[in-house]
């Protein structure tokens, strides 16, 4: 299929995911030890054999770009290429991105140049793997003008998701964002004959969210960004396009989450450390690509390490290390203890700390509980950072609680024998 075109949404503040976001985009963020948020859509696109990629990009971004140029090099006898469009002025526009669809809208030029004829429409802060090239090809099999990736959800999660109605047929015949009066949400659920019809997976009385991913006509894509004024595919253009176009859903079955809060972003690191977790990043038919780093394997010396995922070149002496993601060049000193933390690691090897410093990683005698440790942090002897109090919100000296979670930001220092 190389008249698909796919774009990556990445140009959100993600004000939500601070601090892990005070330095780079919520795409850039590390996750499961070894690779970027932004490579799980790009994996997914590429596997699918869409190798025409653009990643929209605003806040926070250089990082981002980084890691994009030196992870996607295509050969020369290769066409693909994975490209960064970032928010610019131009003679049509001098505002930053106003939403997704603005984003989108900002670049339609390009992507019409592109000559494709439908587009994948992703985003770069949700972690999945899904059959792409199965998704376009039933979007072409039944002449749809758009169709939306959906997940069954609960009444329960339906006020935070944009909730739609699919007839039999699995045409959607209503659209309703983030739907709050009880009496809305029970006409979404999903009745038993509609399941039967549809077989979709899942049970009567769910309702089917949409995960905010999109395969558009790309003459209806433009159609709908110059005739209305939306700047929110989910709040305004979705709605617009059910009642005009073609618009079918597409039902996804499998592991998907949204990585919106410190806590989404911590327990779906932590899923990853089940023994049979819901997103199997182990399966071959669905590799995921990062920058190749060309580190030593990892060191263990003395340990106790419990349903814990070590990534390359991390070095753990003496500690017990329970339901843990340990990240790129962790170091963790003796004694330490580990518990349902995600611990990011480090950009380089360390020799020699200089004078009067902390060494980087976390030192000896630790306690680390229901923690996110950030890349180059310096975390000194006998801290116990464990929330002991049972805040969900606070802030100290280079440290922070969000949703119950403590946060170390990047490059942070914690001076020996501190409790938080």
């Amino acid at each position: 299929m190389r008249d698909v075109l796919t774009v990556i949404l990445g140009g959100g503040q993600g004000s939500r995911l601070w601090p892990l976001t005070r330095d780079r985009a919520k795409p850039a963020v590390p996750v499961a030890g070894k690779f970027r948020l932004i490579d799980i859509p790009i994996s997914n696109s590429l596997r699918a054999g869409f190798d025409e990629i653009l990643v929209l990009t605003q806040f926070n971004s250089e990082s981002l770009h980084r890691h994009i140029a030196q992870t996607y090099r295509f050969d020369v006898f290769s066409s693909g290429y994975v490209n960064i469009l970032a928010a610019e002025q131009s003679t049509e526009s001098r505002d930053w991105y106003q939403g997704n669809a603005d984003a989108v809208r900002q670049h339609l030029r390009r992507l019409v140049d592109t000559g494709a004829n439908d587009v994948v429409i992703l985003s770069g802060d949700q972690l999945y793997l899904m059959d792409l090239e199965s998704c376009v090809a039933q979007h072409r099999e039944v002449d749809a003008d758009l169709t939306i990736a959906v997940n069954p959800v609960t009444p329960e999660e339906a006020p935070d998701l944009g909730i739609m109605r699919m007839d039999a047929k699995r045409r959607i015949v209503e659209f309703v964002e983030k739907p709050q009066e009880p009496s809305e949400i029970e006409r979404l659920r999903l009745d038993a004959a509609t399941v039967e019809a549809t077989s979709v997976p899942t049970e009567p009385g769910m309702l089917l969210a949409s995960m905010g991913i999109y395969i558009f006509k790309i003459e209806v894509l433009v159609g709908l960004l110059q005739e209305h004024e939306g700047d929110d595919f989910g709040r305004e253009l979705i709605p617009q396009a059910v009642g005009r176009y073609k618009v079918f859903g597409q039902v996804h079955q499998g592991y998907w989450r949204d990585i919106g809060t410190i806590g989404s972003f911590h327990q779906a690191n932590i899923e990853l450390t089940h023994q049979l977790p819901g997103l199997n990043l182990y399966a071959p038919d669905f590799p995921i690509y990062t920058h190749p780093r060309f580190l030593p394997g990892s060191k263990i010396t003395d340990c106790r390490i419990y349903e814990s995922v070590l990534a390359d070149g991390s070095i753990i002496q003496g500690s017990q290390v329970t339901n843990s993601i340990i990240g790129v060049r962790a170091v963790i000193k003796s004694g330490t203890t580990i518990e349902r933390s995600v611990v990011m690691g480090a950009g380089s090897f360390e020799e020699e700390p200089p004078p009067g410093t902390i060494p980087l990683g976390i030192g000896h005698d630790c306690h680390i509980r229901n923690a996110i440790i950030d890349m180059d942090v310096r975390i000194g002897d006998g801290c116990r950072l464990i929330n002991e109090a049972g805040a969900q919100e606070a802030d100290g000296r280079g440290w922070h609680i969000r949703d119950g979670i403590i946060v170390v930001p990047k490059g942070a220092t914690i001076l020996p024998n501190t409790v938080v």
